[in-house]
């Protein structure tokens, strides 16, 4: 019994092996893709940080400064005039989009003559390329002969120069931002109406609500989980947008519409300070991650 016990034994051991060693094959088929991963994501961070605590040059690497940089950063009003704006730009470009998504997914979810057609054709301005659809704005409001200015005109308004003063470039800005994001909040928002049972708002009908009541209490408490997602995104990619503010006013006028983006590359491209440049994008970075910890916590919450 003993001899046939032993052998029983480490038969079960072999299997136990054996499975251990089938467990840990899909790991090997997957260590060159996570080694790929860890290289393209942690040396981009890496090399950032490290010309952040130097004082290069594009063509020299420079002295170590250790945190020099970050302190330079923070007495400069061109960084605080970057964070201010930077924050006006997300606060009004993500609640604007959302309120012109809102709108139009409300007015899509009903049954409308041309629906499929609006649905395809609002999608517009999120398919055209970020240079096409910028600078055809730059186009129409760049100057007094611009077309917006021109339509101003035909109805006896004097020109606006929208991108000559700073309040009115701040101002272009955010409506090009808008009008560029509008058709993904739309497109998400529309997605989460639907979902929506008819019998609550039916309900809601027979116990005398009104429109506005069903609307208040019914549809945006719904739309509250998808809409706190699409913020948070929205603020990600407006606080990480370059092309908007670059293509229509590179910043100005007298860098009044430059962003964290736009003020890292200015040091680093044309000022040919790369350690203050990779400072401003280090610290972008870190905003960026603390709103995308935030998406995550708020997705691990969801059932």
């Amino acid at each position: 019994m003993s001899i046939k016990t032993a052998s029983s034994s480490s038969s079960e051991l072999r299997v136990v092996l054996r499975r251990r060693r089938l467990d840990l094959f899909p790991i090997y088929l997957l260590i060159p893709s996570l080694v790929l991963i860890t290289l393209i994501n942690l040396y981009p961070f890496a090399a950032g940080f490290y010309y952040s605590l130097q004082d290069g040059t594009l063509l020299q690497t420079g002295a170590f400064v250790g945190l020099q940089n970050y302190l330079d950063l923070m007495t400069r009003p061109e960084f605080h005039n970057a964070l201010r704006f930077s924050a006006i730009f997300a606060l009004f470009g993500v609640f604007g989009s959302w309120a012109v998504g809102l709108g139009l997914a409300l007015l899509l979810n009903r049954d409308i003559p041309g629906r499929g057609f609006f649905r395809v054709a609002l999608l517009l301005p999120w398919i055209l390329p970020s240079i096409v659809s910028i600078v055809s704005w730059r186009w129409m409001i760049g100057d007094q002969t611009g077309l917006v200015n021109v339509v101003l005109g035909f109805f006896g308004i004097r020109p606006i120069y929208f991108l000559s003063t700073g309040e009115w470039a701040t101002f272009s800005i955010i409506i090009v931002k808008i009008w560029r994001s509008f058709p993904f909040m739309m497109l998400s928002l529309l997605a989460a109406l639907q979902t929506i049972s008819l019998e609550i708002y039916e309900a809601a009908s027979i116990d005398g609500a009104s429109p506005w009541q069903s609307f208040r209490y019914i549809t945006l408490p719904q739309l509250l989980p998808i809409s706190v997602v699409l913020w948070i995104l929205m603020t990600i990619w407006s606080v990480n947008d370059f092309e908007t503010p670059w293509l229509l006013t590179q910043g100005g006028p007298s860098n009044a519409t430059e962003n964290l983006s736009v003020l890292s590359y200015r040091y680093t491209f044309l000022l040919n300070n790369v350690g203050l440049g990779a400072a401003v994008a280090f610290f972008t970075m870190l905003i960026l991650m603390i709103f995308a910890l935030i998406l995550l916590r708020r997705q691990q919450r969801e059932p």
